[in-house]
């Protein structure tokens, strides 16, 4: 576990200065001992309600268990799209290759944001009376179907999955079921969607004759793949 800074958890401040004077006062230690007791306590402290920050707990055991599923495919996503950025630095080191550079390098930032947005849906789930509002559901489905309009190939296909996916999970709400799961599972098909993506941006970096336009202008393709995933992720992540 990383060390936090304490100063911003008040409460674990507090603890360690009650630790401290308990100690000097009511046990009678010496300085050097209660001081670096307090100062452990507090930094412990600090760090508990760190991970509950970032590890936010749902009433819905299974919605749980699909939601840490999903934030594990994207925590691998992202670590996957960190070393595909550096590697493309290392395999686009030409002057007349920056711009492709700069187009792959923008999809694996966008990839690595993935854990952090996860948190936010988890966060916006939680309780038990959190279910999703119908409104919502038909306002992603909208703009899904504003995309599929200007959308072709792949990018194209999976934006009508996710269509389908939303269509189902509107018919849940409206009879007072809980689609949060449901939305969870299409977040997941995205993420996977994006690893594919991926992995066949890192078989192109890898193995393309660079040089040939036709070969650049399929790995600025796929990358665009990916960044379209990601902007659909956002969909269902922001309500």
């Amino acid at each position: 576990m990383k060390l936090v800074n304490p100063l911003y958890y008040p409460l674990s401040i507090l603890a360690g200065a009650m630790v401290l004077v308990a100690s000097v006062r009511v046990a009678n230690l010496p300085n050097i001992i209660a001081v670096p007791f307090a100062i452990v306590v507090a930094a412990g402290g600090s760090m508990v309600q760190k991970t509950q920050e970032r590890s936010p707990t749902l009433t819905n055991p299974a919605l749980e268990r699909e939601l840490q599923t999903v934030r594990q495919q994207a925590t691998n996503l992202a670590e996957r799209a960190s070393h595909l950025r550096q590697e493309s630095t290392r395999l686009l080191p030409d002057a007349t290759q920056m711009e492709l550079l700069a187009t792959v390098q923008y999809a694996c930032d966008r990839a690595t944001e993935l854990p952090t947005k996860i948190d936010q849906l988890a966060r916006q789930m939680q309780g038990a009376d959190s279910l999703l509002a119908v409104s919502d559901l038909q306002q992603q489905l909208h703009d899904v179907e504003a995309r599929l309009q200007r959308s072709a190939g792949v990018v194209r296909a999976q934006l009508q999955r996710l269509a389908d996916s939303l269509s189902r999970n509107i018919q849940l709400a409206k009879q007072g079921q809980d689609a949060r799961q449901a939305q969870v599972v299409s977040l997941s098909t995205l993420i996977l969607d994006s690893a594919g993506v991926l992995q066949a941006m890192q078989n192109q970096l890898r193995t393309a004759d660079l040089q040939d336009v036709s070969q650049t202008e399929e790995l600025r393709s796929l990358s665009e793949e990916l960044r379209q995933f990601q902007e659909n992720v956002d969909l269902l992540v922001t309500s």
